[in-house]
């Protein structure tokens, strides 16, 4: 296995060269709707370790981007989370009135959003066309001042603000986020 690999300059907008199709119509739609944005470089990001270190290029927080469904696989949502927070399934099942949670399943999230496991992200929303998936975003996400994403491939990390994501993006690809409290230590 080789060593992970992070650019060390944080450049404005999308690349000079050309990307994989999926990622380049997540710059194409960012730059439509005049959203700034920066973006980080690096190998495949496949655990912790890896984020941390392309958060000490970027400079925000490392948000956890869950794929997760109900039990009978008719319900499926995006969950952000500070990483930091653990992920209890029971907490965010009952903040969602769900009665259980699990991950879904990696042909859901390419059938729903364009994306393979590792590039779960908020920028997939732009591909369910059907609205099959339900944001859902931890309050200590909902009022940060940046989010931090994939651009649906995990080999570009991007940095934009919250309130560009949830007064322009989120709109535009007809997705409303359910907030909720996920407390850190407790439960």
């Amino acid at each position: 296995m080789s060593e992970f690999y992070v650019d060390p300059v944080l450049y404005d907008g999308r690349p000079e060269e050309k990307r994989i199709d999926k990622e380049e119509r997540v710059y194409d739609l960012l730059d439509e709707l005049g959203i700034e944005y920066q973006r980080a470089d690096h190998s495949h990001a496949d655990t912790i370790e890896d984020c941390q270190k392309i958060e000490e290029v970027i400079g925000v927080q490392i948000c956890k981007n869950l794929f997760l469904c109900n039990r009978q696989e008719t319900v499926f949502y995006v969950l952000l989370m500070p990483a930091l927070k653990p992920f209890r399934t029971a907490v965010v099942s009952k903040l969602l009135g769900v009665s259980r949670l699990s991950f879904g399943k990696p042909e859901y999230m390419e059938e729903f959003l364009d994306i393979t496991p590792g590039s779960v992200s908020i920028m997939g929303l732009m591909n369910d066309k059907n609205n099959r998936v339900q944001l859902v975003v931890d309050k200590d996400i909902y009022d940060s001042e940046f989010i931090r994403c994939h651009p649906c491939i995990n080999t570009s990390t991007l940095k934009i603000k919250t309130s560009d994501i949830f007064e322009k993006y989120l709109p535009r690809v007809h997705h409303k986020p359910i907030v909720i409290d996920i407390k850190s230590w407790e439960e």
